[in-house]
């Protein structure tokens, strides 16, 4: 065998070694390309490549083994033409080198997913509305415009619909937002929040009042996007046909209350009554979107509202008197 200041492979090697020797040899060239391989020491693509470089040459010798059974002997050595076997050789490790290039390639680009938010006309997924518990109550924070690292928004909850703006900027893997709310209003602070591009689907804050005696109230909340729905909810005839006496006579003030709130609460009107509020933000359906809700009432329901508060006013006049 050659020595070690050889070149690792050479014709006359191929000419004259018997199939270990050849096999001696591929490894060689294999252990020259991976110069300085010690395991765990390469990243597991490279580890993968090494491991599939040794099994390719015990395929090639036991392909070697095969042919050159069914050739002749000369002075206990095979013959094998040197240029056919260089040619073996260098498909197999050339197609070899290609395909786990292009492999690691491929695992490079994916393990390196771009975040460009609104980038190719696609939507900007830091935009939309987030909805979940708030203290007490059930907060929509609706983020409306990003531009640069400037960010506007609004914030609904407990019967105020009140505007924030601020500054967003990334850190780390995460986006930053640090708005404030104008500050002419009792309930009004600040909001930090953190946003995972990876986990685009909810956010998480801390808000912290203006007024420095309260707590301060941290929650997460998912995107959730407001939908009016007229089949939602115990009553939902109200939103989808005239309502007749025979509808309402016979139910309670409480229900009645409840069936006629219950339509402002399909266009999510936010109420300033706490024990409205405790009743809708229970349901899953209910997002709290707005607080003015005339411009949003169909005709059907304009009409079932003022039927059923003569027949709230007609309960509390008359209840007592029926037992009810």
């Amino acid at each position: 065998m050659n020595k070690e200041s050889d070149p690792p492979f050479t014709d006359r090697d191929i000419l004259l070694l018997d199939p270990k020797e050849t096999h001696i040899g591929i490894i060689r060239q294999i252990s020259h390309r991976y110069s300085g391989h010690q395991p765990g020491k390469k990243s597991q693509a490279q580890e993968e490549r090494y491991i599939d470089d040794i099994g390719a040459a015990d395929n090639f010798i036991l392909f070697l083994n095969t042919t050159l059974s069914m050739r002749y002997k000369n002075n206990g050595s095979y013959h094998l033409p040197a240029a056919l076997m260089l040619l073996a050789v260098f498909t197999l490790f050339s197609c070899k080198d290609k395909k786990a290039g292009s492999a690691e390639k491929e695992n490079e680009e994916t393990e390196k997913p771009a975040d460009t938010p609104g980038a190719n006309n696609q939507p900007d997924y830091r935009l939309g509305s987030f909805v979940g518990a708030f203290g007490e109550n059930k907060i929509t924070l609706l983020i409306s415009s990003i531009k640069g690292d400037s960010v506007q928004g609004r914030s609904i909850v407990a019967g105020n619909d009140r505007p924030f703006s601020g500054t967003i900027k990334k850190e780390n893997t995460t986006w930053q937002i640090h708005a404030a709310e104008p500050g002419d209003h009792k309930d009004d602070g600040v909001f930090d929040l953190v946003m995972d591009p990876v986990k685009a689907d909810a956010i998480t804050g801390t808000f912290t009042s203006n007024d420095a005696k309260r707590p301060a109230k941290t929650f997460v909340l998912d995107r959730k996007k407001f939908s009016y729905d007229p089949a939602v909810g115990n009553y939902p005839a109200a939103s989808q046909r005239l309502l007749t006496a025979e509808d309402v006579e016979n139910e309670m003030k409480e229900d009645l209350e409840f069936m006629r709130n219950e339509i402002f609460a399909r266009h999510g009107f936010c109420f300033n009554k706490k024990h409205l509020r405790q009743q809708f933000e229970l349901q899953d359906w209910y997002v709290p979107n707005t607080v003015d809700i005339k411009g949003f009432l169909t005709d059907i329901e304009k009409k079932n509202i003022a039927l059923i508060k003569r027949y709230e006013k007609y309960a509390e006049e008359y209840g007592d008197e029926y037992g009810r």
